[in-house]
Order: C-alpha cells, then structure tokens, then sequence
C-alpha cells in the first residue's frame, strides 16, 4: 500500500459505505492498518454494516483530511469475524475507552481491491496500484 494513503489512513477517521437493502454509510474511530495492507475495523454499533457485510461482502472505505486537501477511497471485499487477534485487540482498546462500559462485539477485516484518489487536482480519480 502506498505510504501516502497509509498515513492518511492511520491519521483520519474512516467513513465506511456497504450497499444491502438501501446504502449505509458509518463513521469508524477503531480502526488499524495490518502489516499485509488490510484495513481492520472494530464493531461496536455496526449493525447494517455487518449485514451488509454478511450478505455481499463489498466495502468503500472513504479516508481525507482538510489540510492538506487529500482522500482516498479504498475499495474491497470484507469479512466480519468475532474471535482472534483483531477481535481481542479491538475489545481491549474499546473496553479500556469507556472503562468496561462498552466492547468490541467482532471486527471487520477489508482486503482493498482498488485505491483511487479523491484529492482535487490532476490526480483525481487516478487509480493507485498497490
């Protein structure tokens, strides 16, 4: 993954779109980039996302900031699990936020297929190759 976008993304919340029975789109503040490029996501209140997920898999991962203008959209499949690593990761960073009030319940892992760029400028809409 090209470091621009993975700085990006480990610096701004995320803005994760699936498609079922009508669009959904959330915000998401737990979230990780993997060692292998994977995008990871702690569940906490995703309810459509995960059925959505469930049902087709397909995820668009919005990420920007304002200064400098810069974005991206990553576009993947995803899978939810709710046991292992990023699933024990994630309960422990939410659980340590709200002091036991909350917890993680599973997590997206989102396998990106297609980074395009969403900055104004010459390069918008560039498709980047991993």
């Amino acid at each position: 993954m090209n470091e621009n976008v993975k700085q990006l993304l480990e610096k701004s919340l995320w803005d994760i779109a699936t498609m079922g029975d009508e669009p959904n789109v959330v915000p998401v503040a737990f979230k990780a980039v993997s060692e292998d490029g994977k995008l990871l996501v702690g569940d906490v209140f995703m309810d459509t996302t995960v059925k959505n997920v469930t049902a087709n898999g397909k995820v668009a991962v919005s990420v920007y900031s304002q200064s400098p203008m810069r974005g991206y959209q990553i576009k993947g499949k995803a899978e939810y699990v709710t046991e292992g690593p990023v699933v024990a990761e994630f309960k422990k960073a939410v659980e340590g936020m709200f002091k036991g009030a909350m917890t993680a319940k599973g997590a997206l892992i989102i396998t990106p297929e297609k980074i395009i760029v969403t900055s104004p400028g010459p390069e918008n809409k560039k498709e980047i190759c991993f």
